[in-house]
């Protein structure tokens, strides 16, 4: 299946990335149309054109955030939330769709890091005048202590680069205990400088300190697992209250300064999230259009049953933004469980799932294009890589081979884990697998719970769909952070969710970490993704797009190409205030 990835993106990742050790600048100066990629209707990309300033923004969902703790959010859209609205990091992306998004600017700091001793060493610069939310400063050891706290067992979930990439001690528990990171980490001279001492030469390091891990949280605030229950605002908002699971509202934080933040404009007074809405809720409501939902956006994928109520509505499409998420949806098997230790059952299940059928579950061809290999097309040149050459419904005839050869001719039995909107999905997966012996149990739980159900060694089932979003445009993002088995943990397993731990992968992916060429990282990212492919820890099931309905009063919408489509809260607003 083709995927309709415009080329001037993926010729500007192309040119500006040596992934995995490569220079990651500003991504070129190439003009990119997203409506060739998704259906956002104004010519710019951007739904209402500029905002004014005030009112009150609400999000409509049906889920609570998994992790607002800095040190601990890792998944889309909630990074989005955090790094846009509560808290800042060293560098972010800017305000912008397209390729003009892919590009970072200076955010805490005065500039994008000074590399030394061959990109080992980054040294950053805070600016003047940066306060929290209480009117205290922002000081560089603040950075430091929340890098730290993502070593902690007790805080676990978030993002690997500072314990992948940081010269830190071997068994370094975190913060928690008293414990802080030395001087051949992380140095503090002073209040506004932070320098980090890296194990190898990272020269995308810039990149990577746009992440939630380098936001700075006081060592005074620190609240262990509660603090994601009131992080302390670094950002233009700050929490004024916090109902888990039910609504959260957002005021303006007074001590923000915006001569101080190239990027974000803080336009609504107020933002209330409603975490209430059941099924249909979101989409309905939006449709519709009554009242205060005029000045309302999604933050939850619109539903399939909505679909054609969209799109066959001139005036609800035009409020519709879906671009492609850069993100791939997979089907991870736990490699170290019965039988799924096997990886020539494994292989079978590549040939088993009927990605047709799953797809068709999403809204088909309109929201999804079929996935076949790990790596999404942002991250392939902008084109989609077909490693198995297997019609998308699946080859049945040759599963039944693959499992025959792996003593399992009769089948299996196992069970899926997926979260309460994911049934349909799973049972999808349920019918294709069941035509071949295979029995599977579809369990259901709560989107907050599924993370830590399948990051536990003891809990994880045989199967679950999750998936994977680069967290910047880089492959190192990517296959180091699901397939690299030395990041596995008993319990917080967050990244390499099969448990995969390949010693012949392992070492490949350092060799390309080495690698300082361009073309030479690019083709053995290529040529690794289809290694990992032939061992199968996982079958890709679905390159997806993010289709998010917005209020007619709503400006400033646009989906953002870093944030796996999702809206960007640093821009978005009202058109009018009464």
């Amino acid at each position: 299946m083709t995927r309709r990835t415009h080329t001037a993106v993926a010729a500007a990742i192309a040119a500006a990335l040596t992934l995995g050790l490569g220079a990651c600048t500003s991504n070129g100066s190439s003009g990119d149309d997203r409506n060739q990629q998704g259906v956002t209707t104004e010519g710019d990309g951007i739904i209402g054109g500029t905002p004014v300033k005030g009112g009150t923004l609400d999000v409509l969902s049906n889920v609570d955030f998994d992790q607002l703790d800095p040190a601990r959010n890792w998944t889309m859209p909630v990074m989005d939330v955090g790094v846009r609205m509560l808290y800042r990091t060293l560098t972010t992306f800017r305000a912008a769709p397209g390729a003009e998004g892919l590009k970072i600017e200076p955010d805490l700091a005065t500039d994008l890091g000074t590399p030394s001793d061959g990109a080992r060493t980054w040294t950053f610069h805070l600016k003047d005048g940066l306060k929290y939310e209480d009117g205290t400063p922002i000081v560089a050891d603040d950075i430091k202590y929340n890098v730290e706290r993502s070593f902690s067992p007790e805080l676990p979930g978030g993002p690997d680069y500072a314990r992948v990439y940081l010269n830190a001690p071997a068994g370094y528990q975190g913060p928690l205990n008293g414990e802080r990171l030395g001087k051949q980490a992380i140095e503090v001279p002073d209040d506004r400088t932070i320098v980090f001492h890296l194990k190898r030469p990272v020269a995308e390091f810039g990149y990577t300190v746009t992440l939630p891990t380098f936001a700075p949280v006081p060592k005074a605030k620190e609240a262990g697992v509660n603090y994601s229950n009131h992080p302390v605002s670094s950002g233009p908002y700050r929490i004024e209250s916090y109902d888990r699971g039910k609504r959260m509202v957002l005021v303006r934080n007074t001590y923000w300064d915006e001569k101080t933040d190239p990027v974000r404009k803080a336009y609504p007074d107020r933002i209330v999230v409603d975490q209430t809405l059941k099924g249909t809720g979101v989409a309905d409501r939006l449709i519709a259009d009554q009242g205060d939902d005029r000045n309302a956006v999604s933050y939850v994928d619109l539903v399939p049953a909505k679909i054609s109520d969209v799109l066959t509505n001139p005036d609800v499409k035009k409020r519709l933004v879906s671009e492609n998420a850069g993100c791939t949806t997979k089907l991870d098997m736990n490699t170290t469980k019965a039988p799924f230790d096997n990886a020539k059952v494994r292989l079978a299940m590549q040939y088993a799932v009927d990605k047709e059928a799953f797809a068709a579950t999403m809204g088909g061809p309109a929201f999804t294009d079929i996935a076949a290999t790990y790596l999404p097309p942002v991250l392939t040149q902008g084109t989609p890589v077909d490693h198995f050459m297997i019609k998308p419904s699946g080859d049945q005839a040759k599963a039944k081979e693959l499992l025959t050869e792996a003593g399992f001719a009769g089948g299996f039995s196992t069970e899926l884990l997926t979260s309460t909107g994911g049934r349909q999905q799973a049972e999808a997966i349920q019918a294709a697998l069941k035509k071949l012996g295979i029995s599977v149990t579809i369990t259901t739980v709560d989107p907050t719970a599924v993370s830590s159900i399948v990051g536990d060694k003891d809990k994880q089932p045989g199967l679950s769909i999750g998936g994977w979003c680069p967290d910047y445009p880089s492959a190192a993002t990517f296959l180091p952070m699901i397939f690299d088995g030395r990041t596995i943990k008993d319990k917080g397993n967050q990244g390499d969710i099969t448990r995969f731990n390949d010693p012949e992968t392992i070492a490949e992916l350092d060799r390309i970490a080495a690698l300082a060429d361009v073309s030479q990282a690019n083709q053995a990212w290529l040529a690794l993704d289809g290694k990992i492919m032939d061992k199968s820890p996982a079958v890709p099931l679905v390159w997806q797009k993010k289709p998010l309905l917005v209020g007619s009063n709503i400006a400033g919408a646009f989906a953002h190409p870093v944030w796996s489509g999702q809206l960007d809260y640093a821009v978005i607003g009202l058109k009018s205030v009464k």
